[in-house]
């Protein structure tokens, strides 16, 4: 028997929870986040502050309160299991950017305040489930990324060294010692003057077009796949997280389009309607005869028309 004490707690987390899951819950929650960033990027702006100073403090009040008032009917949601609110690494992230700026000491600290106000502008992440696919992604990309930056290292600390060996006496400003060096050759990373350089290089050694057309094809195109193939599989593993946990409560993929079935589901229906039309046809055997009686008939039918 339910205790009707807890009937209208019920009734609370149950309304919360169908107000957070409505589809324009969440845009404007966005609205709220992207006014709050322009009210931000206005301060920067002496003139407007000095004209409509208060005017923007008060949306900043207004949008602070909005985010509180969020947050509490996310935990509302949670009250029949008050601990999953917490388990979700979202809601600790916007409690601790929400209440952070009240506690003293924080509070007078400036550059700190300025931090969480502008951490504020994250929360569009946890928004929209697309945004977070991406976020997740780039989270998961960070182990990858780490031995990306070790290949990366390595590659150009060899390549400088060489660069010392032909360009350092010519060129003792950009390749005098190995961190000028590796700083000149990341710098040509993204190929900006990269044609000039390479016409330099070979005023001072004929190696240069070995050198250089060699760090092109190894740097810039070789690891720059590399980089963009280990970001590819961190958001594809992360949008597949993202349909496993829609899946387990319940609710459509996070994607504007449906999710199109992969090639082995699409035969395996094809071989199911295959099947379904066999069952369907009638079965398959020597066409019916006639009775002998009927033969004979026929044939006295035929004599009489003659």
């Amino acid at each position: 028997m339910t205790n009707p004490s807890r009937a209208p707690l019920h009734r609370l987390a149950e309304a919360c929870a169908a107000l957070v899951g409505a589809p324009w819950f969440n845009l404007a929650s966005f609205v709220v986040v992207v006014t709050n960033a322009v009210a931000l990027g206005l301060e920067t702006y002496g003139g407007v502050v000095t004209a409509v100073g208060p005017a923007l403090r008060a949306v900043e009040y207004a949008c602070l309160a909005c985010f509180v008032l969020e947050l509490l009917i996310r935990f509302g949601a949670h009250l029949r299991a008050p601990l999953g609110f917490f388990r979700d690494p979202w809601n600790v992230f916007d409690l601790v950017i929400i209440t952070a700026p009240l506690l003293p000491g924080i509070r007078e600290n400036v550059t700190i305040l300025r931090l969480l106000r502008l951490a504020r502008i994250v929360r569009a992440f946890r928004l929209f489930p697309s945004l977070r696919v991406i976020l997740v992604g780039i989270r998961r990309s960070l182990p990858g990324l780490g031995s990306f930056l070790l290949v990366t290292g390595l590659l150009l600390y060899g390549y400088a060294m060489l660069g010392w060996m032909l360009f350092g006496t010519a060129y003792p400003e950009r390749y005098g010692t190995v961190g000028q060096a590796m700083l000149t050759l990341f710098l040509l990373l993204s190929l900006d003057g990269i044609t000039d350089t390479l016409q330099a290089g070979r005023e001072v050694s004929d190696w240069a077009v070995l050198y250089y057309v060699s760090y092109m094809v190894a740097a810039c195109y070789l690891l720059t796949n590399l980089l963009v193939g280990l970001v590819l599989t961190a958001l594809q593993e992360a949008h597949q997280d993202e349909r496993a946990a829609a899946a387990r409560i319940g609710r459509p993929p996070p994607h504007d389009e449906p999710s199109e079935p992969s090639v082995r589901e699409q035969l395996a229906q094809l071989h199911a309607i295959i099947d379904e039309l066999e069952r369907q046809l009638p079965p398959a055997g020597p066409p019916p005869r006639k009775p002998a009686g009927a033969r004979g008939r026929g044939r006295k039918r035929t004599a009489a028309s003659r």
